[in-house]
């Protein structure tokens, strides 16, 4: 994804989305709980939010998310068959 920044250790992020269109980016959910910013396939337009907020932000910035119903985020979101650990993962194994 381009310009992607994670938010959360569980995979909440805020990138880059050039696959939804621009109409549904903040009005409905298109990235399974990330934040999505518009922006370019290659991340190479400038002009796009997706790569003012990537080339703007540092680590530690407070990002604010407003209009939704949550206060914060919940540190489980993202968690899923891509974050078990390892002993988990190997416990699951097929081998």
């Amino acid at each position: 994804m381009p310009h992607a920044q994670r938010l959360t250790t569980s995979g909440t992020f805020v990138h880059g989305n050039y696959w939804a269109s621009t109409a549904v980016l903040g009005h409905q959910d298109a990235s399974h709980g990330c934040i999505g910013l518009h922006d370019t396939k290659g991340a190479g337009d400038s002009s796009v939010a997706g790569y003012e907020f990537y080339e703007s932000s540092m680590l530690g910035d407070v990002v604010i998310v407003k209009n939704s119903d949550e206060r914060t985020v919940d540190p489980a979101n993202g968690l899923n068959g891509w974050n078990p650990s390892w002993a988990d993962w190997r416990a699951g194994s097929a081998v």
